[in-house]
């Protein structure tokens, strides 16, 4: 029997049973290419594989108030008054009697903290209720401390309550400017953490929590989960090179400031260590990390007075800029003069037409590039003398990965050092880079690599599964590919785009 579930515009959705759906066990772990074999400053993970968390954990797309759970979990404001189309859908398909109770008995939820309520009309028992923080760069601490007592207090809320499934939704807002990455960081780092230690403890009640993400978080959630909760050893090897690194955690996952604590003592004359305790004030002195606050100067009058003299320095960011760009002109001067045709020659790099903005479009095919058999300096130089020219103005980027393989991928070492010889205005000039036919390791990679080695650029990048998708951006008279790539794109993806051939 389907169980079926009336949407107030007349719209029937399915209800969805939790032991329906697959957990993150039972998915197929990443293939990793052996060539990206990265050092990391970490000897070990500190997520190892765990099967059995693994077993608890279900990634799921979809409409959290479709599933038959314990409890869902609503993320809302301090008044249960915002607005957005999770929210609406919540408050619709339970009824008044939701809105009636958190009016007028429940009336108010501080951020961090949770509320339980009835789910009435939903096929879930019960909702928790918690308010996510806003983010503020300077006050970055307080917010991730307050949404990591978000999750932290709704699972354990679901403990305490002995419930057996939740659905957790995305709990960080763009609305709050929280950035999504961080937040995702934040939410798999607590679930990991509090699982790890209700296991520990031998409190086993609570058996799946359901990740429910929509298509704007999905993507970043694919990436991180096998991080926090790998499904191999080759999974936990590599998630070293993309886990953030600087900070330290505490039991739950909070974020801890070693430096930012105190200690208080009874007696300031008998100092034991047993008596005294420690305090984090991490969250309330971030306005120490106010650069106007730590770079306090002395009275200037009294430093002339004493005959104190003013040796100017250069900001080390120009110095390296200036640096970077002289290195870049010897590098243009090389490029125009020595002979790379053995590079040139081999076809993987060229510029193809314009695009429907009348942008030049550079194309790059990464079966061809040999990335070990290369000459890279010469590769580099290659890549300046097309560039340099076309960067003076707007330009794209049309990466296709098809039938890529381990002598294909270039090191994470090289890209980084190929990126910091480049000039601001390859970066500034860069409307769009598009991967054509990416892999999910690709995806992963990138992610990783424009996150922390290439925050410029981050926005513009696209992945898409098609040469179709490209279309539309691109006019297929425009668009000059071997055919390899259109034979594997026909079989994968059918004949569903229109042939290049026919068009005018």
């Amino acid at each position: 029997m389907v169980l079926v579930h009336e949407d107030p515009l007349g719209m029937v959705k399915p209800i969805i049973d939790v032991s329906t759906l697959h957990s993150w066990g039972d998915t197929n772990p990443l293939h990793i290419p052996t060539s990206y074999n990265v050092s990391s400053s970490l000897e070990f993970s500190s997520f190892p594989v765990n099967h059995n968390l693994n077993r608890k954990i279900v990634f799921w797309e979809g409409d959290i108030t479709q599933l038959k759970v314990d409890a869902i979990v609503h993320s809302t404001n301090e008044t249960f008054t915002e607005r957005s189309h999770i929210s609406d859908r919540i408050y619709a398909k339970a009824g008044p009697e939701l809105t009636r109770e958190l009016q007028e008995e429940i009336r108010e939820c501080k951020s961090g903290e949770v509320v339980v309520t009835q789910a009435y009309k939903l096929p879930a028992k019960l909702i928790i209720h918690t308010v996510g923080p806003k983010y503020n760069l300077k006050f970055q601490t307080a917010a991730e401390n307050a949404l990591h007592m978000c999750y932290r207090n709704a699972l354990l809320k679901a403990y305490e309550l002995k419930l057996k499934s939740i659905a957790l939704c995305v709990i960080n807002s763009v609305k709050r400017n929280y950035p999504p990455d961080e937040g995702a960081h934040v939410a798999l780092r607590t679930i990991r953490r509090i699982l790890e230690h209700q296991e520990n403890n031998g409190n086993s009640t609570l058996q799946t929590i359901v990740l429910v993400v929509e298509n704007c978080d999905a993507g970043i959630y694919e990436v991180l989960l096998p991080l926090y909760f790998p499904r191999s050893t080759k999974e936990e090897d590599a998630a070293l090179l993309q886990l953030p690194s600087g900070k330290d955690y505490g039991p739950f996952g909070e974020p801890v400031f070693p430096d930012r604590q105190i200690r208080i003592i009874d007696n300031p004359h008998h100092i034991n260590e047993d008596d005294c305790s420690i305090i984090d004030l991490s969250s309330h002195f971030d306005v120490m990390s106010d650069p106007t606050f730590t770079q306090m100067q002395g009275d200037l009058d009294q430093q002339r007075l004493l005959g104190e003299r003013h040796v100017p320095t250069i900001d080390p960011f120009i110095a390296k800029e200036i640096h970077n760009q002289e290195r870049y002109d010897r590098l243009l001067r090389r490029a125009k003069t020595e002979d790379l045709t053995e590079v040139s020659g081999i076809g993987c790099l060229y510029q193809s037409g314009v695009d429907r903005f009348g942008r030049p479009v550079v194309v790059f095919v990464g079966k061809w590039f040999k990335f070990k058999d290369l000459d890279l300096d010469k590769a580099l130089l290659y890549l300046i003398y097309l560039l340099d020219p076309l960067v003076k103005s707007d330009y794209v980027i049309a990466y296709f990965h098809t039938n890529t393989s381990n002598v294909n991928y270039p090191s994470l070492t090289w890209l980084k050092e190929v990126y910091n010889i480049l000039p601001y205005k390859y970066k500034k000039n860069l409307k769009a880079f598009y991967i054509v036919h990416p892999t999910f390791w690709t995806k992963m990679m990138t992610w990783w690599f424009t996150t922390f080695m290439a925050p410029a650029i981050k926005q513009k990048v696209h992945s898409l599964q098609g040469v179709e998708y490209l279309y539309a951006v691109i006019h297929p008279s425009q668009l000059e590919i071997p055919a390899f790539i259109t034979e594997h794109d026909m079989t994968i993806n059918g004949l569903r785009y229109f042939n290049p051939c026919s068009t005018t």
